[in-house]
This record gives C-alpha cells, structure tokens and sequence, in this order.
C-alpha cells in the first residue's frame, strides 16, 4: 500500500457538523415563544390605557361644568360669554335668573377699577388737578348734575370746597365717544356709591334717572359740561 493510500484511508476526516431544517425550526419556534419577533405596524393603545384617559376626560368635563364660574356656552352663537349675574342657581337650574345686584358693591367694583386712577380710592383727588368726592358739594348737590358729569364730562376750571380744579373729566355714556360706553345702571351704581361713601350722605340715583336724562334733558349733547352749565340745571 502506498503512502498516499495509507493517508487516504487512516486520516480523519473532519467536518462542519450540520443542522437539519426541523432544528432550525425548532429553535426558531422557541425564540418566538420568548420574545415576539417585531413588526412595523403599530401595536392597539391597551385597554385599560384608553380606559383611563376616557375616565380622565370625563371627570375634567364634569369638573368645567360645575366650577365654569359663569361662563356659558352658547350653541346658537357658539362663543363664550360671561354673565355678571351669575349664581350657582343658573349652574343648578341651567336657567338664567334674575338676579339683584347691590348698587354699592358694583358701584365700588367700577370706581375702584377706573374712578379711582384720579380721585384716588379715598376719594380725596389730586390737588389743583382732580377734585375730591368726599364731601365734595356737587357730588352731594341735586343728581341732574352729576349724572350729566358721567355722561357726557367735564371741562374748564370747577370750584370743589373752595379751590379750583381744571383737570378734565371723560364722558362714561354710552356713545360719548369716551370709549366707556357704561350703561345707565353702571352710571346709576358707580354714582350710588360715590355718594354714599367717603363720607357723603346723598340720595341712590336709579338707573331710570341715568336714562331719562340721557334720552330727554341732555339729549344730542356731544360735548363736556362746563361748571357755569352745570350750575345753571335746576333740581
């Protein structure tokens, strides 16, 4: 026997041990039960995920509705509004009720929002410009005088305890042109208030006053009262 013989015939042969297409098989099969192989559609939102954020919305809508603090939504104009009227038996009811309004606690709300930037939240002014309201003659004088101060202004020098004032007074009516625009009960409460606070005695003025000055004595008026004007109106 030849060497070469020999070689073939004692030699080992070696070999890449192999695995059946079932092996592969099985292995995969085992891969797959442990982890999911991935996809590229999306997986559902779980359902006790959705389930919570549905519950979530529910309870913030619930909430808006009962603590909305007077804001409606109407479906007819579809906007917001806000009324100032508003209790929590307009939420209850869903009913708009009429509600009364206290002259002075709205009259306070308005002059201290806009009243008080000249004649201060005292009611004492400012020297030599705005006069005072505590004690102040006109604002205790006949009310046919200072309703028409509110609705259409003041203007020229005015005489308040003695001294004299020349700063000027915004119109606050409705189409004066002021950019006010207050309505005759707006006028009627801040005025109510004016005159009992501060120190002041003088009578509440009813809106139907405010109207019935603004539509008959004074009306077409488009400028500032002057103080020899004012004094010239009879009670």
């Amino acid at each position: 026997m030849s060497d070469e013989d020999h070689t073939h015939h004692t030699a080992p042969t070696l070999e890449q041990a192999g695995a059946s297409d079932a092996d592969i098989q099985d292995v995969h099969a085992i891969l797959l039960r442990e982890k999911p192989e991935p996809r590229e559609n999306r997986a559902p939102l779980p359902l006790y995920l959705l389930g919570f954020v549905a519950a979530w919305i529910f309870f913030v809508a619930i909430y808006a509705i009962h603590h909305r603090g007077g804001v409606e939504l109407t479906f007819q104009k579809a906007a917001l509004i806000y009324d100032e009227r508003y209790t929590a038996a307009m939420d209850k009811n869903h009913v708009a009720v009429k509600v009364v309004i206290d002259p002075l606690v709205q009259g306070k709300k308005l002059f201290n929002g806009t009243c008080a930037t000249c004649h201060q939240a005292t009611g004492q002014g400012v020297p030599g410009t705005y006069p005072p309201l505590a004690k102040s003659e006109w604002v205790n004088g006949p009310d046919e005088r200072v309703i028409r101060i509110l609705l259409h202004g003041l203007g020229g020098d005015v005489k308040v305890l003695g001294n004299t004032y020349n700063g000027s007074m915004p119109n606050f009516g409705k189409g004066g042109g002021g950019g006010y625009n207050w309505t005759d009960e707006n006028i009627a409460y801040v005025l109510t208030y004016v005159r009992q606070a501060f120190g002041n005695t003088a009578a509440a003025i009813e809106p139907a006053k405010v109207t019935e000055i603004r539509t008959k004595s004074a009306a077409g008026r488009d400028k500032p009262w002057t103080m020899a004007e004012l004094e010239a109106v009879k009670p």
